[in-house]
C-alpha cells in the first residue's frame, strides 16, 4: 500500500497471506511508512468483527447477547468492537514492543504497531465463531483456545520474521502467553456462566413484569 492511499484489494490479499502463510508475509512486510495504514487495518477488522457480534446479538445466539435485550447488547458489541480495535492497536503495540525488546528485536514503535495491526486479522474470525459460546460454553472455550492459540502463532512469526527477534526467546515468551491465555479463558468461562444466568433471570423478570402490567 502506498503512503498516500489505502488499497482495499491489497488489504484483502495481505489479510489472506497473514492467515495462510504468516512466515512468508511477515518476512516481507513493511515496518515503516506511517501509522495511517495499520490504523485503517485495525478499524476495518474491528468493523467486520462488530458486524458478526451484532448479528449474533440480533439472532440471540451470542454468549451473553441472547434474550430480551439481545439486539441492544449486539449493537453495543458492534460499537465496542470498532473502538476496542483502535485502543487495542496501540496498547497491543506497546505490549509487543516490550516482547520484541525481550527477544532482542526491533524496538521501533511503528514497526511493532504494524505487526500488531496484522495480527488483528484474527479479530473478525474470533467474532465469526463467537456463536459457539452461545451454543455451549465449553465449545466456546475450545474455539477460543484454537483462535487465540493461532493468534500467538501469528505473533511469534511477527516477532521473529518482521521484528527480527530471537526465535528461541520468542518461543519461551509465547509459551508463557499460552499459559496466561488459558488461565484467563477459564476465568472467562466462569464469568460468562454467571453473566448468562444473570441475563436469563433478568429477562424472565422483565417478561413477568410486562405481563403483570398488561393485566392491569
Amino acid at each position: 500500500m502506498s503512503n498516500g492511499s489505502f488499497d482495499f484489494n491489497q488489504f484483502l490479499q495481505e489479510s489472506k497471506e497473514t492467515l495462510l502463510n504468516p512466515k512468508s508475509y511477515f518476512s516481507t512486510m513493511k515496518t515503516s511508512g506511517g501509522i495511517t495504514e495499520p490504523l485503517i487495518k485495525a478499524v476495518l477488522y474491528g468493523f467486520v468483527a462488530g458486524i458478526f457480534s451484532l448479528l449474533w446479538g440480533i439472532l440471540k445466539i451470542g454468549a451473553v447477547g441472547g434474550g430480551f435485550l439481545g439486539g441492544a447488547i449486539g449493537f453495543m458489541a458492534f460499537l465496542w468492537a470498532i473502538i476496542g480495535a483502535v485502543i487495542g492497536l496501540f496498547i497491543g503495540a506497546v505490549i509487543l514492543l516490550i516482547i520484541s525488546s525481550i527477544c532482542k528485536g526491533n524496538s521501533d514503535f511503528e514497526a511493532n504497531l504494524r505487526v500488531t495491526a496484522a495480527v488483528m486479522v484474527v479479530m473478525p474470525i474470533s467474532a465469526l465463531l463467537g456463536f459457539a459460546a452461545g451454543l455451549n460454553v465449553w465449545l466456546g472455550f475450545v474455539v477460543s483456545i484454537v483462535v487465540w492459540g493461532y493468534s500467538l502463532w501469528l505473533l511469534y512469526n511477527g516477532v521473529v520474521e518482521a521484528l527480527k527477534g530471537n526465535a528461541a526467546t520468542a518461543k519461551t515468551v509465547m509459551y508463557v502467553l499460552v499459559a496466561i491465555m488459558a488461565l484467563f479463558l477459564i476465568m472467562g468461562v466462569v464469568a460468562k456462566n454467571k453473566a448468562t444466568r444473570f441475563m436469563n433471570d433478568f429477562n424472565q423478570e422483565t417478561k413477568d413484569l410486562m405481563k403483570e402490567m398488561e393485566k392491569n
